[in-house]
C-alpha cells in the first residue's frame, strides 16, 4: 500500500436500502467506496481489520479471485479537503467483487448459517449495480457525472478534428523497430506488415494514454472493416495544433523508454509509471 494521501475531489453516498456506503472521486478520476462502508454493506462482523476479514474466512477463500485479493490488501488512502484526516477505500469495482464472491459460496453450499446475512446483503447489492454499473452509480451519487462529460467533450474538442486530414507519416520507425526489439520479433523493415498485434499494443502505449477519452472516439471515427482493418491512420483524425503535438512529444517519451528497456515487461513498467492512463493507480518499484 503506498503511503500518499489521495484527495477526494467529489463525495456522496450509494443507498441501498437501509445500506449507505459513502463514495468519492479522486484528482484522477479513480471511483473509489468508505472502506468501513463496504464492510457494513456486505455485514461482515468479526474480529479483524475492515473488509481484509474477507481474505480469511474459510467459507469464502476459495471464491476470491486474484484480482479481489490484490484489491483488498492494497486500500487507498484518501482524505476529504485539504487537511482532513486520512481514511482507507477502495476502487469502486471491489463491491461487486465481493457480492459475487459470497454469492458463488452460497450457491455451492459453503457459506454456514452464520454468514447466511451476508448473501442476503450481496444479492440486494449485486440486483442494484448489475442495472446501472457501479462507476455509473458512484458518478450520479457524487455528482461526478456532469462535469466529467462536459469535462470530457473540452478535451476531445481539442485533440479530434471533425474531418479527415490527408495522410502524414507520424510514427518514426524507430518505435516499430524498438517495438520488435522488445517482444523479441524478428525486423524486417518498414514495407513488410507489420502483425495486428503490433495496433493492439499502438494503442495501449500511445492512445489510450494521449488524453482521456481519445481512443474510444478514434475507434467510433474509425472503424474496421469487415475483414478487421481500419481504412485510414487513427492520427488523420487528430487536431494540428493539439493532437498531433501532443503525440509528437508522447511518442518522443515512449521511444527513450523503449531505448532504455531490456525486454517488453519492463519497458511497460516504465510506462505505467511515467505515462498512467486516466483512473490508473502507479506501479510501486521496489527494486
Amino acid at each position: 500500500m503506498s503511503g500518499n494521501i489521495k484527495r477526494a475531489h467529489f463525495r456522496g453516498e450509494l443507498r441501498f436500502g437501509e445500506v449507505i456506503i459513502p463514495c468519492f472521486v479522486l484528482g484522477d478520476s479513480t471511483r473509489i467506496l468508505s472502506g468501513r462502508g463496504v464492510t457494513g454493506s456486505v455485514g461482515l462482523t468479526g474480529r479483524g481489520h475492515g473488509i481484509g476479514r474477507f481474505l480469511v474466512s474459510k467459507s469464502l477463500i476459495p471464491y476470491i479471485s486474484n484480482k479481489l485479493r490484490v484489491a483488498i490488501e492494497n486500500p487507498i488512502l484518501y482524505r476529504v479537503g485539504e487537511r482532513g484526516r486520512p481514511y482507507y477505500g477502495y476502487e469502486a469495482t471491489i463491491l461487486p467483487e465481493i457480492c459475487n464472491a459470497v454469492l458463488q459460496a452460497e450457491q455451492s453450499g459453503k457459506l454456514p448459517p452464520h454468514q447466511k446475512h451476508m448473501a442476503i446483503q450481496a444479492r440486494i447489492l449485486a440486483k442494484a449495480i448489475s442495472a446501472v454499473g457501479i462507476i455509473a452509480l458512484v458518478d450520479a451519487a457524487t455528482g461526478y457525472d456532469k462535469i466529467r462529460n462536459e469535462a470530457l467533450q473540452e478535451i476531445l474538442d481539442k485533440y479530434i478534428r471533425q474531418d479527415l486530414a490527408e495522410w502524414t507519416k507520424r510514427f518514426p520507425n524507430e518505435f516499430y523497430e524498438q517495438m520488435f526489439r522488445l517482444k523479441g520479433w524478428e525486423w524486417q523493415g518498414m514495407a513488410k506488415n507489420r502483425p495486428s498485434i503490433a495496433g493492439h499494443y499502438t494503442n495501449e502505449i500511445v492512445y489510450e494514454r494521449l488524453a482521456p477519452g481519445v481512443l474510444p472516439e478514434l475507434q467510433k471515427l474509425n472503424p474496421p472493416d469487415d475483414s478487421g482493418r481500419r481504412k485510414h491512420r487513427h492520427h488523420q483524425w487528430l487536431t494540428d495544433d493539439v493532437g498531433h503535438p501532443a503525440l509528437a512529444t508522447h511518442l518522443a517519451g515512449i521511444i527513450a523508454l523503449m531505448r532504455a528497456s531490456g525486454n517488453w515487461d519492463r519497458f511497460m513498467k516504465l510506462v505505467r509509471k511515467a505515462f498512467p492512463r486516466s483512473g490508473d493507480q502507479a506501479d510501486l518499484d521496489f527494486d
